[in-house]
């Protein structure tokens, strides 16, 4: 465990710690937010946390994947969701607060990331999370029969640094999560792309070969091809419940539009579906995108 100590010389500013693959891992105080930590892994903010009230989501692209949750089943209803990645459970301590008694199931890759994030930023002891350490696709078919057709939400949020790996952006990817999902069960996907959109184009026509369904949540800043960013796509087998959806991301400190329809259609315009053999990373930031310290835009 690597601490950094305060100007004085005296208690740990931040706790730190290196990952199995060598990064560095570190959780700092959320000075426009008190009580709040961000989880911080190779200088890219990952995760954010308010132990005191886990209902609040400051990053956008995580408080658009709670709207989507929000909506799948009666409101304070339990659900079964799983997360395939953790980092420092934002949405699975979300997902308890707003609907105690949840089933819940987390894939991380890094069994040393969930132990740090275990000890500075401990999860609710009468939660239902049960983590799961592996490789998400590994272990997501891998999963107790039990589990499969009954998932109500699954998140797919699963970063190396902050990069998404290609074996969990293709078809046969996706077919094996929907293996896993209730009949009106709903995948919500965070997809991090940069001017132009073609990573993300892809993304959405392999949803939509793999689903019935698929809607995309998006700044209309980024459909301008203007700045990179986070897409999130939701996906189900079912007609996705999301008549209120645009109200309510619209009328977020960032605001965003649902992408469906005929807009979802001119909006994949042609591009490829992702398969095993021809899936690729998600595109990686400059590094000025992530400021650790700034106020968030959403904040």
């Amino acid at each position: 465990m690597v601490r950094d100590r305060d100007a004085r010389g005296g208690a740990p500013a931040h706790p730190s710690t290196r990952l199995a693959d060598g990064l560095l891992a570190t959780i700092e105080e959320d000075r426009f937010r008190p009580g709040s930590r961000v989880l911080i892994v190779d200088g890219t903010p990952q995760s954010h946390v308010d132990l005191e009230d886990p209902e609040y989501l400051s990053f956008e692209y995580v408080r658009r994947i709670g709207h989507g949750i929000d909506l799948v089943a009666a409101e304070g209803e339990p659900i079964t969701a799983v997360h395939l990645g953790g980092g420092a459970f934002t949405l699975p301590r979300y997902v308890e607060a707003t609907r105690p008694g949840s089933r819940q199931q987390v894939v991380e890759i890094d069994s040393s990331l969930v132990a740090f994030v275990r000890e500075h930023l401990p999860l609710p002891r009468a939660a239902s999370i049960r983590v799961r350490h592996g490789d998400a696709r590994e272990v997501l078919e891998k999963l107790p029969p039990g589990l499969r057709g009954t998932a109500d939400v699954v998140v797919v949020d699963v970063f190396a640094g902050a990069r998404t790996p290609a074996h969990v952006t293709s078809a046969e990817f996706y077919a094996a999560v929907a293996g896993i999902l209730a009949p009106d069960g709903l995948v919500a996907v965070n997809v991090a792309d940069g001017a132009g959109l073609a990573f993300a184009r892809g993304q959405a026509a392999t949803l939509q070969h793999v689903f019935a369904d698929v809607a995309l949540v998006v700044d209309p800043q980024m459909l301008k091809a203007r700045r990179f960013g986070n897409v999130v796509a939701f996906a189900s087998n079912a007609p996705l419940p999301f008549d209120r959806l645009p109200r309510l991301v619209a009328s977020d400190p960032v605001p965003a539009k649902v992408v469906a329809g005929r807009e979802l259609h001119n909006f994949i315009a042609g591009a490829p579906v992702s398969t095993d053999q021809t899936s690729t990373k998600s595109p990686a930031p400059a590094r000025s995108i992530f400021q650790v310290g700034r106020k968030p835009a959403d904040g």
